[in-house]
């Protein structure tokens, strides 16, 4: 287990705008804040979404597109530096209007409305390529 201390520096409340990508604006807020390393949650819906899977046997992710609209009933994530820039990782539970949950990595999707909150950290988080799971874990 790797694990460390982290002492906070800040915390942001976000709206995320209508028609624009959801992960995205978690980066942009991470790039305007200066963030390198922070933890965040999130509500709201998409007008569609890509969520991916990672296959562990394959080592690949298995992308699945809805083009439909979803309530994000449960987002949370960490933001670091994957290669020089912000990255937002991000999970999700999406629901269908019959209440069948979706989940997996979000790797895109159309914002309807979104709330975030990110916590930032002072100590910086950076992805690496890790060869046993093929993943870029953070160090």
């Amino acid at each position: 287990m790797d694990y460390r201390e982290v002492e906070s520096t800040a915390e942001y409340l976000a709206r995320l705008e209508t028609g624009a990508d959801w992960r995205q604006e978690i980066e942009d807020l991470a790039r305007a804040e200066d963030v390198e390393a922070g933890w965040f949650t999130a509500m709201g819906a998409v007008q569609d979404a890509e969520v991916w899977f990672y296959d562990q046997d394959d080592q690949e992710y298995q992308s699945v597109t809805f083009d439909e609209p979803l309530e994000v009933a449960a987002c949370v994530g960490n933001v670091a530096d994957l290669e020089g820039d912000v990255f937002a990782h991000t999970h999700v539970v999406l629901s269908r209007k019959s209440g069948q949950a979706l989940a997996g990595h979000l790797d895109a999707g159309t914002v309807f409305a979104g709330e975030v909150y990110m916590r930032a950290f002072e100590e910086p988080l950076v992805r690496e390529h890790d060869p046993e799971t093929d993943l870029d874990l953070w160090l």
